[in-house]
């Protein structure tokens, strides 16, 4: 993170702190207190962390994982809406391993990927990596912390679930995939720790992975949602890369002239640097 987003995030946890009243967390409000709200020790108390981590963090000095920011949040009693502010601000660390194998797309794939330019398109890897996003994909996604797969953009992000308008379709057709692929891999270390990740974070996923698999192929849902242009209906085109097995071109186009169209037109105006893929961290 970048000085900026470092002082805004300490900012936020200040901010945040000052609002919430000791009784409201449990804590004796009488005694003199020096300052509205909690105190750091007590907000750090509270989020199961040391006081000069939680220090360090309002300074400015520390990222948190993505764990450490669920524990703030109930710290500091969030709502929806401050919860994803804080995830944004954070922007905080996934602490996981690369796969072992190399997906590499090819400047072929890329070229490719920058003739869809009326639809978002990108390029999802063997386990829902995705490794690249053509700029109109990259602006549709511009919510997502966790935009580097698409796995736990479903089930981990906090705009997933108002993102994917069919959730529960996305989400089965996403394990699916998933499924399919743990087969393909039984030993890859990789995907076991994703599956780890996801189980123990997400009760959704462990839902949806300990449901029955049904038969045949699952496809994914069609309504999306973006704040700055509403709702929008888009199929999903899935193309097999033949120069590199296991990685698919994934676009979403919508029915040419309808309001979803128009929609995108509009969405495409944000992409900041058109006519240049855009690699996921």
């Amino acid at each position: 993170m970048d000085s900026e987003c470092n002082d805004l995030l300490g900012r936020f946890l200040r901010e945040r702190r000052a609002l919430v009243r000791p009784e409201q967390a449990g804590l004796p409000a009488g005694g003199r207190r020096l300052v509205p709200g909690l105190r750091r020790d007590e907000v750090a108390h509270l989020a199961g962390l040391s006081v000069g981590y939680y220090a360090r963090l309002e300074q400015g000095r520390e990222r948190p994982t993505r764990q450490t920011v669920e524990s703030l949040a109930r710290a500091l009693r969030l709502e929806e809406q401050a919860l994803v502010e804080l995830y944004r601000l954070a922007r905080p660390t996934a602490g996981r391993r690369r796969p072992d194998r190399v997906e590499r797309v090819v400047p072929e794939v890329l070229a490719l990927l920058n003739d869809w330019t009326v639809a978002p398109a990108y390029i999802l890897g063997w386990s829902g990596d995705v490794l690249v996003r053509n700029p109109l994909a990259n602006v549709l996604h511009n919510r997502f912390i966790f935009s580097g797969n698409l796995l736990r953009m479903i089930f981990l992000d906090p705009a997933g679930r108002e993102f994917f308008g069919d959730w529960a379709r996305t989400a089965r057709a996403a394990v699916h995939d998933l499924r399919h692929a743990a087969r393909q891999t039984p030993d890859e270390r990789y995907l076991r720790e994703l599956v780890g990740e996801l189980a123990i974070s997400s009760p959704g996923f462990r839902r949806v992975w300990a449901a029955a698999e049904p038969p045949g192929r699952l496809t994914p849902g069609s309504h999306f949602y973006h704040p700055d242009v509403g709702d929008l209906h888009l199929r999903t085109e899935t193309f097999p890369i033949a120069s590199a097995p296991g990685l698919r071109l994934v676009a979403h186009p919508a029915e040419p002239d309808s309001r979803s169209a128009q929609a995108l037109a509009l969405l495409g105006t944000l992409a900041t640097r058109p006519g240049e893929p855009v690699r996921s961290q």
